[in-house]
């Protein structure tokens, strides 16, 4: 007995619920067994079935239907009421012990499995989707850009114990995002007729082709990364956490200090990830994509790539959020109208980066360009770029992939007369900082890569800053000391309105009014507070704006420019309200370059070349960059109206040698912007002095 006790012991702590079935099993078949008893020895001996077998079926057939003790009552004749009450009886305890038995245990087996299911204790059969590990506030807007590509995608994503919020999360931005789609589409049909709307709105609505499964798990587990089927992902982005989440999640300052320092969770999830896209039966070119916030979890991942990374195989690319960030704030404080730019751009929606690889070598980049340009009139090319595997990539701007490579004849025109300032100087930039958050070193690194390549020796500063902010942040940064172009820092917390509208109104009497204000969200604030900061800034700015206007109604506001972070995008509406001519929602751009990024490891080089300026003094520009040049500047005399095939060639082939200029589109004087995709030969060019030209140049 003492052995039989042991091993009912180990099974029930080692599988509960096979033991629960078994004892209900067992329960049932000894109950079935003395109720059969029962009834056959109170059966009279003189009828046919009163067999131990036959009152075993009478038995089963009462408690599975308790309308049949009618007929067993009748089949073994009127013995009495004992055998009355015995049936009864079988049937009451019989609904306790089996029906209810059976019933309680398959709710609970059916409960258990959808809770594994939700889990991720149940392997997932999948392949050519993508994997998300972990979660922040950019995760929903990767999986919101997918939208756009118009296919059916499957994304997996394995987090920590909060599986409800993350599914709320995504399925109100992916809601938000349809919603908005289909208004825009409404709106711009407005004209059409009834029926014709109403064709035009199903026809170029966002179709939802998404499936997204959320698993609860930790991401570093190698058991809950091959139950869902990380071999054969197509792509696998590990996200880092972000400073905002991290707060809210730790209210203790050491332990939040400690986590600035570097991510040891990104690197453990790395590593279990490399070990298993790396083997031989996993699929090839998957590509991982890391974000990396701080240095010593880049080293560690640089470290990671150099011992684990196969090429083919386990793609690694680390993506590094606040240089890339402090890289694009720069850039929109320079030229506001990039954001415009970069927001279609770098999504999938519309116009977009493509790249193209394993293709022959051109034999220069100019002959490529030309080459292209004389057979296509749908898409735009770029540039070429040569990979440390001495892989060619050629790259294009286009609203299809397929329009890459349709060829048709196109012949530029002629008699179109261009005249282009081969001499043109960036102007000198303006700029007030109000705020802070995490990225204001990488932002000022921008400041100084721009100033490196437009600051030539002779030429006064090309960069006149501003930083107004409270004294503890302008103390972390030492007051901007080390950076020249920084004529100033006014020390004024949030609240004080007179102080900070006051510095503003003095830089932008003194600069003649051509001046950029760029507002940061403090993205280390509690919940409550995010964007509370950025919103102020955005009030005083319109009290500034309004006071002007009316003393001056002819006051020119587009002297100023308005670029402001929010990182919570429900805050988008209010921020629109109040004058900010660009609204930038820091952890889209992310967000958008890591979806991209995943589908083409090779655009990651563009978008590292096109953010990162030429070093100062040089000669031969190498780096390439999208500028905003207002035309006026850029053309010797404004071109005659054409069409955007013509323009694009005509700018192409009258820039200078050394400098060559593809345009992209424009943005008019009231801030539409056109980009030249789609049929070239459809879109109209008709520029005026204040107008501001799109351009893809090396300066």
């Amino acid at each position: 007995m003492r052995k039989v006790g042991e091993w009912i012991s180990v099974n029930i702590a080692k599988a509960p619920g096979l033991m629960v079935l078994l004892g209900i099993l067992l329960a049932n078949i000894v109950f079935f067994s003395i109720s059969a008893i029962i009834i056959s020895q109170l059966a009279p001996s003189y009828l046919e079935h009163t067999g131990f077998w036959s009152c075993v079926f009478y038995t089963v057939t009462m408690i599975l239907d308790a309308g049949c003790i009618e007929f067993v009552i009748s089949d073994v004749g009127q013995a009495g009421v004992a055998l009355i009450l015995t049936c009864i009886v079988t049937i009451i305890i019989g609904m306790i012990v089996f029906t209810g038995a059976v019933i309680g245990y398959m709710t609970n087996w059916i409960s258990n499995f959808i809770e594994s299911a939700n889990s991720g204790s149940r392997k997932l059969r999948v392949s050519n989707h993508v994997v998300i590990l972990n979660w922040n506030t950019r995760a929903s807007e990767i999986v919101n850009d997918l939208i756009y590509k118009g296919s059916k995608e499957t994304v997996v994503v394995l987090a920590g114990n909060n599986r409800n919020d993350i599914v709320r999360e995504i399925d109100e931005r992916i809601l938000g995002t349809l919603e908005s789609e289909r208004k825009s589409l409404i709106e711009s049909s407005a004209h059409m007729g009834n029926s014709e709307r109403r064709r035009y709105v199903k026809k170029h609505s966002v179709k939802n082709k998404l499936t997204v499964i959320v698993r609860e798990g930790e991401p570093y587990s190698t058991k809950q990364l091959n139950d869902i089927s990380i071999k054969l992902a197509r792509s696998i982005i590990i996200l880092g956490h972000d400073s905002a989440s991290t707060q809210r999640r730790y209210v203790d300052r050491n332990k939040f200090s400690r986590i600035e320092k570097g991510n040891a969770h990104t690197i453990k999830t790395l590593v279990q990830v490399a070990q298993i896209t790396a083997a031989e039966d996993s699929a090839n070119d998957q590509q991982v994509i890391v974000e990396v916030e701080d240095e010593w979890t880049l080293t560690l991942i640089n470290n990671i790539i150099e011992h684990k990374m196969r090429k083919g195989k386990c793609n690694i690319v680390p993506v590094a959020v606040n240089k890339i960030l402090g890289q694009i704030f720069s850039q929109f404080a320079i030229m506001p109208e990039l954001n415009t730019v970069y927001n279609t751009l770098f999504s999938n929606k519309g116009a977009a980066f493509y790249v193209q690889s394993d293709i022959s070598l051109p034999r220069s980049e100019e002959d490529f360009v030309t080459e292209f340009l004389s057979n296509h009139s749908k898409s735009i090319p770029l540039t070429i770029m040569r990979d440390s595997d001495d892989k060619i990539h050629c790259y294009y701007m286009s609203d299809n992939e397929a329009h890459i490579n349709s060829h048709e004849q196109i012949l530029a025109s002629k008699d179109l007369h261009m005249e282009i300032n081969h001499d043109y100087e960036m102007k000198d930039k303006n700029v007030i900082i109000l705020g802070h958050n995490s990225k204001c070193g990488a932002i000022m690194e921008g400041f100084n890569s721009f100033r490196g390549e437009w600051q030539k020796k002779g030429r006064p500063e090309v960069l006149n800053i501003i930083v107004i902010d409270d004294e503890k942040n302008l103390q972390k940064q030492d007051y901007y000391k080390k950076f020249p172009y920084v004529k100033g820092v006014v020390e004024a917390d949030i609240y004080d309105k007179a102080t900070i509208c006051g510095a503003i109104e003095d830089f932008i009497d003194l600069n003649g009014g051509n001046t950029s204000l760029l507002i940061l969200s403090d993205d280390s604030a509690s919940n409550e507070d995010t964007d509370s900061a950025s919103l102020t800034y955005l009030i005083y700015i319109q009290d500034i704006i309004n006071k002007r206007l009316a003393a001056d109604p002819e006051y020119d506001t587009s002297s100023i420019d308005v670029v402001v972070e929010i990182l919570n995008p429900k805050n988008y509406d209010v921020a629109y309200h109040y004058c900010a001519n660009n609204i930038v929602i820091s952890n889209r751009y992310i967000s958008k370059m890591v979806t991209q990024i995943g589908e083409k490891e090779a655009l990651f080089d563009f978008y590292k070349d096109i953010l990162t300026y030429d070093i100062q003094d040089t000669v031969v520009f190498i780096s390439k960059e999208l500028y905003i040049k207002k035309a006026s500047e850029f053309f010797n005399e404004i071109p005659a109206p054409c069409n955007a095939a013509d323009f694009i060639r005509a700018v192409y082939n009258n820039s200078p040698e050394e400098n060559k200029s593809i345009a992209l589109g424009f943005i008019s004087h009231d801030g539409r912007m056109v980009l030249f995709d789609g049929n070239q030969a459809e879109i109209q060019v008709s520029l005026t002095d204040s107008d501001k030209v799109i351009l893809f140049s090396n300066h």
